[in-house]
């Protein structure tokens, strides 16, 4: 073994597998660019902090359970013009995490409520904040299923651990009272506690009609607006476009 191939296995041994793998090129660099010896080490550990940045975050997306990895820079602000582009460059920031304050998307289906709400999920992974993503079926399921099995206050802290917490598709389908009343209790947990965002396809004003209870949906959103920033998104769908471009809503229409 030479060397060269011997310093390469102890980088994998003390689990520096990003020096190991490109220390062909470090050197390559460093004998190119005559660097001294602070620089190719400054260099060495900054490539390493990055390679571990990257690890982490990869893991705590996958701990976060997003249902895709979508970014704000990938997002089509232009064919959304009712988003503030300059808004969401702001909130990626994600200042808004740490003083807890809520963020809720409305609009129809389609206009990239979920999307928007993954990417900033992602710049506060970033950030090194833990995020949970759940649909709000999927949340108001697990609660009721915790409920019946006496656990509720254990999944009820659970869903408090994160710092931000996702709540995707609120309205799509109708939550019972004993639902509504189980959203509440995570609610007023997490009040002024931890943030979080929702989207919705339903104005405030329906929100009575999907909580099945009038002064339960007044309740929670008297928590949830308090501290909050309210986004309408008004356009037209971006699966729709994407048949448009495809031809298939014009090959349809055609044979109509």
């Amino acid at each position: 073994m030479s060397h060269l191939d011997a310093l390469e296995q102890d980088l994998r041994d003390l689990k520096l597998t990003r020096l190991a793998d490109q220390l062909q090129g470090f050197l390559a660099s460093a004998a190119k660019q005559e660097w001294d010896y602070g620089t190719f080490l400054g260099n060495v550990v900054k490539e390493e902090l990055a390679a571990r940045r990257d690890r982490r975050t990869e893991m705590a997306t996958r701990m976060a359970r997003l249902p895709f990895v979508k970014t704000i820079e990938n997002f089509d602000f232009a064919y959304q013009p009712s988003i503030n582009a300059k808004q969401f460059k702001e909130l990626s920031a994600v200042r808004w995490i740490a003083n807890g304050e809520n963020l809720i998307l409305l609009g129809p289906p389609g206009v990239g409520k979920t999307h928007l709400a993954v990417a900033l999920g992602i710049k506060a992974i970033e950030q090194g904040y833990k995020i949970q993503f759940t649909s709000a079926q999927a949340l108001i399921a697990s609660l009721a299923r915790a409920n019946m099995e006496n656990r509720l206050e254990e999944r009820l802290k659970l869903y408090c651990q994160a710092k931000l917490l996702i709540v995707d598709e609120i309205g799509y389908i109708p939550i019972d009272r004993h639902g509504a009343n189980l959203f509440f209790q995570l609610i007023s947990r997490r009040y002024e506690k931890g943030a979080m965002i929702m989207t919705s396809n339903q104005p405030f004003s329906g929100w009575g009609e999907v909580f099945g209870d009038a002064v339960i949906a007044t309740a929670i959103l008297d928590r949830v607006l308090h501290h909050s920033i309210t986004i309408n998104i008004k356009g037209e769908s971006y699966r729709l476009k994407e048949k448009l471009k495809a031809g298939i809503v014009q090959r349809q229409e055609q044979k109509d």
